[in-house]
């Protein structure tokens, strides 16, 4: 079997981690990223990886975008989608018939990613496991190894040669599943990405301090609610995603329903307490983040059925607000801003 020439283009806190997990077992890829000193730092000192896992200056290629040649069979793709446009159009050259390119990006990419690059060499993933950005070269990860679980599938819901070279590849970083309803485990990841990740945005804390809140767990609660809805709306049915829980848990429509809902959502998210949004860090560095693309898909698909979304719509507001430099930096204060939710 020829080998597959992968690249990971952004090379974050999750590629940096899944490439130096791929590496210390053997596997090849190059990270590609337009931070010229986190790619100095790889290449200089190798990748490091704190937190749940150890690893300590593994050696991995790194390059950035000018630097790029040849074909790439498969493409992992990391990059905020705020520059999906810029960064497809230049791995157009890059990629050939018979490459493939795989987001795993927060929010639902894959219709806009297939746009430039076709249907036919478009898979989706949702990665079920959290990391930060240290410094060059270093990356923590916030989630334990037996959950770094990765969900994939693509538009025509077949199980391809393409589909299973990507398979084969991310097996390397942890457990995959492939999945034929690539809409409806995208949709439950988006739960996912909406409720503790939106949160952490427009409070500015980590998973943790949401869980010990119990207002903001339940403003959790109707953003999963809405989600729920809007889903239903739209003909989607949501995949379990995190073995054994069923995110229509999060339905409730009295306050025993909250109740049980809230408890479901701790049991859940308890491995995630450090955590904190990816769209937070990038908020803390001055970087547009993806709140339109999380949050806001929420609030669009709520206008497009009908369906009332006002905890997704505070959610972007808050973020948006921030971002055009109108109020302050996220704190947990911003919990006034929601109404309490009526039973």
């Amino acid at each position: 079997m020829v080998k597959d020439r992968v690249a990971i283009i952004g090379a974050g806190s999750l590629g940096t981690v899944m490439a130096a997990i791929v590496s210390q077992k053997g596997g090849e890829c190059v990270l590609i990223d337009t931070n010229k000193a986190h790619v100095d730092a790889l290449n200089q000192d190798g990748a490091t990886v704190t937190g749940k896992i150890e690893i300590k200056n593994q050696a991995v290629t790194a390059i950035t975008p000018e630097e790029m040649s040849g074909i790439y069979d498969v493409v992992i793709l990391l990059t905020k989608q705020t520059v999906n446009k810029m960064v497809l159009e230049n791995l157009l050259p890059y990629i050939d018939e018979n490459s493939v390119v795989c987001t795993l990006q927060n929010g639902i990419p894959e219709h806009s990613v297939a746009e430039v690059v076709g249907c036919d060499r478009t898979v989706g993933g949702a990665v079920g496991w959290g990391a930060g950005y240290v410094a060059p070269g270093v990356s923590e990860l916030y989630t334990s190894p037996e959950f770094m679980l990765v969900e994939i599938g693509n538009l025509a819901n077949v199980y391809d040669e393409k589909l299973q070279r990507v398979e084969r590849f991310l097996k390397l970083a942890g457990e995959v599943t492939v999945n034929a309803n690539l809409e409806g485990f995208r949709w439950a990841k988006l739960l996912m990405n909406a409720t503790f990740s939106g949160m952490s945005a427009a409070l500015g804390c980590t998973f943790g301090e949401v869980l010990d809140d119990d207002k903001a767990l339940k403003c959790i609660v109707q953003i999963a609610n809405e989600l729920i809805q809007v889903a239903r709306a739209k003909g989607i049915t949501l995949e379990v995603i995190v073995p054994g829980k069923d995110f229509y848990q999060f339905e409730c429509y009295d306050e025993v329903g909250m109740t049980e809902a809230m408890a479901f959502a701790r049991v859940v998210w308890d491995v995630h307490r450090p955590q904190k949004a990816s769209m937070l860090q990038d908020m803390e560095k001055s970087i547009p983040c993806e709140i339109e693309y999380i949050n806001g898909l929420v609030v669009n698909g709520g206008k497009e059925t009908g369906i009332s979304t006002p905890f997704n719509d505070r959610v972007v507001r808050i973020v948006k607000d921030f971002e055009a430099g109108e109020i302050p930096f996220p704190t947990m204060a911003n919990l006034k801003h929601f109404s309490a939710p009526e039973m």
